[in-house]
């Protein structure tokens, strides 16, 4: 039998075709999530290379309103846990990008949100995983507060990624009817 000719039965061809498209799908979303996570990368290196350059350790360019621009080092992780404890720290980081990069190509279905909320994810952990081991503490420079009412901790870019990638990978979640599935599951088993 020729190649090209056609006896009604499946072509051991068009599976290979299938999976050429599967893969240069899954290389147009490697991209997209890899060039998300280079440009908070990038923007995230830059502003703090900008507040490291431009003002003192804890001086503060007060703004109007809310937010201020302070330059903190953060020795530790969110709200200064675990400070001093940088190789612990990176250890974890290292383990969370690594489970985070498992979970989204074995058990997560592929969404243009899930692909944008691994990027920014990514971004953020790796970007002050650079500042970790270039400086051993991470800059911090966005004070957000409420007058003399409310402080929230210093944070910076990379933190707002990791934050805005957190709760659209749960949206995610959401939109793919996980949570239903997962709940329907549970009541077949209790019943």
């Amino acid at each position: 039998m020729q190649k090209g000719q056609d006896n009604g039965s499946p072509s051991k061809f068009v599976g290979k075709d299938k999976s050429r498209i599967f893969l240069a799908e899954g290389r147009k979303q490697i991209r997209l999530s890899l060039a998300i996570a280079a440009l908070v990368i990038t923007l995230d290196q830059l502003s703090k290379l900008w507040i490291r350059t431009n003002l003192a350790l804890t001086r503060s360019l007060p703004e109007k309103g809310f937010l201020d621009l302070v330059h903190v080092e953060n020795y530790g992780s969110a709200f200064g846990l675990l400070a001093n404890q940088t190789f612990l720290l990176v250890a974890i980081i290292i383990a969370i990008l690594f489970i985070v990069l498992l979970f989204f190509h074995y058990l997560y279905p592929t969404t243009t949100l899930s692909i944008v909320s691994t990027g920014l994810i990514l971004g953020g952990a790796i970007g002050n995983l650079i500042d970790r081991f270039r400086f051993g503490c991470v800059t911090d420079f966005i004070h957000a507060h409420l007058q003399d009412l409310f402080h929230w901790p210093a944070f910076n870019l990379a933190d707002t990624a990791i934050t805005v990638g957190i709760f659209t990978f749960i949206y995610s979640l959401y939109r793919s009817g996980l949570f239903r599935k997962v709940y329907e599951h549970d009541r077949k088993i209790k019943d």
